[in-house]
């Protein structure tokens, strides 16, 4: 790749972190971003040891106003270096396990908040410099629960659903300017976010043909592959990255 500015949500651990990581030593220039500064400089760090390119800019995604300021600042690095902004990684989520009766409605919107409303202002802000420039790449990351019904996470999966929808909606919107937008959905992955699931993640696991749960860079090799220009003819999709699971 050519020198490019990538923003990539939720990138101070997990899969984010890999996906900067993984951007970075493609060449990619990388603004990495997260609500724990320790953690987001640590990947800056680690980046230009590396010999790349990175940047740390503070983020907590809710809503359409912490995803506009987010855009602004991210926008003004890239250019800052004398570039754009050029690539968007949806990562950034927040998880919500439980029945569908007792969950709260500060905890509904919470969820939807960051995992929906937060992605759709980001491509809002976004996209549309992408499409006056003529090209760019949106990849946006979903789970499996978007597509198999598992108890317990009905908030978490719609959300990531509805993301996915607007993941074709977007490929559509904006791919006659040349911007492509494509989707991941992980299966089970080991991450500091799913050391809670404990064995269940396994057992979760083994129901794919492959029967292992998959480790971050796993799925950041399919997101740097999305918004390569060896993707260049791939947009509107949702790429399973889940071991088989929704093969059988």
């Amino acid at each position: 790749m050519e020198t490019r500015t990538a923003l990539v949500t939720g990138s101070t651990s997990g899969i984010g972190r890999a996906t900067a990581l993984k951007l970075a030593r493609d060449g990619v220039r990388v603004v990495v971003s997260g609500r724990n500064a320790q953690r987001g400089l640590e990947v800056v760090e680690q980046i230009r040891a590396e010999g790349g390119e990175a940047h740390f800019v503070a983020a907590d995604l809710r809503d359409a106003q912490t995803a506009a300021d987010l855009a602004a600042k991210a926008t003004k690095v890239a250019e800052s270096a004398g570039g754009t902004l050029d690539i968007l990684v949806n990562n950034a989520a927040t998880g919500s396990g439980g029945p569908t009766e007792g969950t709260i409605e500060a905890t509904f919107d919470a969820v939807l908040g960051t995992n929906l409303k937060a992605p759709f202002y980001l491509v809002a802000n976004l996209a549309p410099a992408m499409a006056a420039r003529g090209g760019g790449a949106i990849v946006n990351v979903s789970t499996l629960a978007a597509d198999v019904a598992l108890p317990g996470l009905a908030v978490y999966g719609a959300g990531k659903a509805a993301l996915e929808l607007l993941t074709k909606s977007w490929a559509a919107e904006f791919g006659p300017a040349g911007v492509r937008v494509n989707c991941v959905r992980p299966g089970p992955t080991r991450t500091p976010g799913s050391e809670a699931l404990g064995d269940f993640l396994q057992q979760l696991a083994a129901q794919a043909p492959l029967g292992f749960v998959a480790d971050p860079a796993d799925i950041a090799a399919a997101i740097a592959f999305l918004v390569s220009d060896e993707a260049r003819f791939v947009t509107g999709v949702t790429l399973d990255v889940n071991g088989g699971r929704t093969a059988v």
